[in-house]
């Protein structure tokens, strides 16, 4: 601790201080200076200063959060408390037990984890406190491990590299480079949904501020600390899927003809864990929800995704179609064959179907066999219309 922190902190004592269970205030008698375990009153300034040096943790902590950090009520400074387990339920966060980041444990992947006080969270600090967020890893530590003074940095990386040696990654310091490592998948493939547990690992982010790691963040999965920090809050602003549609203009003015049993479909094609780590809270409208689980991403989803807007313009086109009955020879077996087909292709598995398992229906070899079978020399489906 530096005697610009003790003078700082002074500077601030007529205001009161209050940090982590660190109270300061001015009295009539004198400085009154209170730590989750002691407590002095009536001091003088020498006085004061005596007893601050004995809570060295307390005031270099101090200094991290209301000099370094800074932002109180913000979702930055929130996010950063809740990755080094600090307790969220001071002044600048409000009602820190409402939605399911909250320090109740319910649906947080650290559920059970009671928040650090200040010596337990700086002995964690020297080894690191790793976190998870979605796909991403975060580690908090300190700057200088052997004579901490507060300052802490952060290092990111992928959940499936947190065991990797960084000799083996490639190592970024610039934010903004999140941006593109978030842009295609592990194939090379475009990700248009960024909260897709598709991110690909191989990469490393190390030694970076609070406010580049909240950057870094954002790019990964935008949106997520401000809409985390609202339900945290207890104010995350939900716009339904009928609201949504309504609000469309343009080619997509027509997706609020979707049925609603079709609506239906969609989410539980589209809104569900193994698709996206948002957990969906928005329903069909006010007062009407979706029968569809909303799943139990670790980030609240607050409207329908331009994704789910897009696909639904397609499945409102679709679903304005009548239906028919076609006539067609299978046999039983061809008919389980198409339902695993459907099945691998809906839940991604046709990479793993090996060429020799021609014993799993969505096999590629079995899938040409049903082709050369039962389609026509222009790739049609041999059935016949029979309500004509």
């Amino acid at each position: 601790m530096t005697t610009a922190d003790l003078d700082d902190l002074l500077e601030r004592a007529s205001a009161g201080v209050s940090v982590d269970g660190l109270r300061v205030e001015e009295t009539d008698d004198g400085y009154r200076l209170a730590t989750p375990d002691d407590e002095w009153t009536g001091l003088n300034e020498d006085e004061l200063r005596r007893a601050l040096d004995a809570a060295d943790e307390y005031v270099t902590n101090w200094r991290y959060w209301q000099e370094t950090v800074g932002g109180e009520g913000t979702a930055r400074r929130a996010f950063l408390r809740w990755c080094e387990r600090a307790s969220l339920a001071d002044a600048e966060t409000g009602n820190a037990t409402t939605g399911p980041w909250s320090e109740s444990g319910e649906g947080d992947a650290d559920a059970g984890e009671d928040p650090l006080a200040v010596p337990e969270r700086y002995d964690a600090l020297r080894d690191g406190i790793d976190r998870e967020w979605g796909q991403l890893s975060i580690t908090a530590r300190f700057v200088d491990v052997d004579d901490p003074d507060g300052e802490r940095v952060y290092d990111l990386w992928h959940v499936d590299d947190a065991d990797t040696d960084l000799a083996d990654l490639e190592v970024y310091d610039d934010p903004r480079d999140a941006r593109e490592l978030a842009t295609y998948d592990g194939d090379g493939r475009y990700r248009p949904l960024k909260t897709a547990p598709t991110l690909p690992g191989g990469w490393a982010f190390t030694g970076l501020s609070g406010g580049d790691l909240v950057e870094a963040v954002e790019f990964f999965y935008p949106a997520t600390v401000a809409n985390w920090h609202r339900e945290l809050r207890g104010n995350l602003d939900v716009d339904h899927w009928l609201e949504t549609a309504e609000r469309q203009t343009g080619i997509y003015d027509v997706i609020d003809e979707l049925p609603r049993e079709a609506v239906e479909w969609m989410a539980e094609a589209c809104c569900v864990d193994s698709q996206c780590l948002r957990r969906r809270e928005w329903e069909y409208e006010e007062g009407d929800d979706l029968d569809v689980d909303g799943g139990d991403g670790p980030f609240p989803c607050r409207e329908p995704c331009s994704l789910v807007v897009a696909a639904a313009r397609k499945w409102t086109t679709l679903e304005s179609e009548e239906e028919h009955t076609y006539e067609l020879e299978l046999t039983t077996s061809e008919i389980n064959q198409l339902t695993e087909l459907i099945d691998a292709v809906a839940e991604g598995r046709t990479d793993e179907i090996r060429e020799a398992d021609v014993y799993d229906g969505a096999n590629r070899y079995r899938a040409r066999y049903l082709r050369a079978k039962r389609f026509d020399d222009e790739g049609d489906l041999e059935a016949t219309r029979v309500d004509d």
